[in-house]
């Protein structure tokens, strides 16, 4: 698998990620351990998780891996903070407090000495940004974090905290962007390039309705029939979004592949993405991910599909006309 600098920094990730989102809940240990070692036989390096993951199980597994499959070196190790925990003072949000009181709880779970790419999992307002990134710089002095990154911010909130950080830097956002999910171009994309900030794009199969799997009802064993994660899946589940899975469908039937392959292709190529984190349910749905390295699309269909998920762009994004 290739590999990207994240954004302008010097870390360099392999070009798919692999989230980790399901572990422990629709993905049990032994099944994660599976994904690992693929992703990772791959030439994958990124893997994604959170504190909030499975209340914390999806830490403690990708922990326990590490321990004994794979060496913590092979990967660039990420999670994220801010979500609320627990209901204590300390629980969730991006105060001071918060954010450090999570960073333990997150390395304690994990079994690791520091973190390569802690990310603001959202916006607070509640709490002064200042404050926020305080800690964040106290994060990255004391080593316990290598890297910085934030997810979920609009383009205001990315060019703001950017431009707030003193001696340190954010080189990532983790944004949803799919082929039915293409807001972030609208602000936060530009913003990114203009504060030198890598993408990484969650989501980019469209909650899996990109592919394919929905076109023609709602299969049992799949995310949209579970009771987890069927609201999750449903917003894509919209006319809009079945006119673009049928041109994804096409172009794959054209290219002898999967339309999972063309949609992660599309977004993995992007300008400013520098990977699609991708989450599976088992070993056998990553596979088709990972065979998706190998598809580059011609322009000609990189241009269709450009033209049948377009955005419509108007003041002030496009100004002057």
């Amino acid at each position: 698998m290739k590999s990207r600098p994240l954004g302008t920094s010097g870390l360099k990730v392999s070009r798919m990620a692999l989230g980790t989102m399901s572990w422990g809940t629709v993905t049990d240990a032994e099944e994660a351990a599976n994904q690992l070692v693929a992703f990772v036989d791959a030439g994958g390096t990124l893997v994604d998780s959170a504190d909030i993951y499975a209340d914390g199980e999806g830490e403690r597994i990708l922990g326990s891996l590490l321990a004994d499959l794979v060496p913590r070196d092979d990967i660039v190790l990420a999670t994220k903070a801010v979500a609320r925990r627990t209901d204590g003072p300390f629980g969730g949000g991006a105060s001071r407090g918060a954010l450090l009181a999570a960073l333990d709880g997150s390395l304690r779970r994990l079994g690791v000495d520091h973190i390569d790419l802690w990310q603001l999992h959202a916006w607070d307002s509640a709490v002064p940004l200042e404050e926020t990134l305080s800690a964040v710089e106290f994060a990255i002095d004391t080593g316990k974090v290598r890297y910085a990154g934030v997810s979920n911010y609009c383009g205001w909130q990315l060019a703001t905290a950017a431009a707030s950080l003193r001696q340190q830097r954010i080189v990532s956002t983790q944004m949803e962007y799919s082929l039915l999910e293409r807001g972030v171009e609208r602000e936060v994309v530009p913003a990114a390039a203009h504060h030198g900030i890598g993408l990484l794009a969650w989501a980019p199969l469209g909650r899996g309705v990109l592919t394919g799997k929905y076109r023609t009802g709602t299969p049992a064993d799949s995310r949209g029939a579970s009771s987890t994660y069927a609201g999750y899946v449903e917003q894509h589940r919209t006319e809009r979004a079945s006119r673009i899975v049928e041109a994804v469908a096409t172009a794959a039937d054209g290219l002898g592949t999967s339309p999972l392959a063309v949609a992660l292709a599309w977004v993995r190529d992007r300008p400013g993405v520098i990977a699609p984190v991708v989450g599976a349910r088992d070993t056998g749905q990553l596979a088709g991910s990972l065979a998706a390295e190998e598809l580059t699309l011609p322009a000609a269909i990189r241009s269709a599909l450009d033209d049948v998920s377009a955005l419509e762009f108007g003041y002030p994004e496009r100004w002057p006309r």
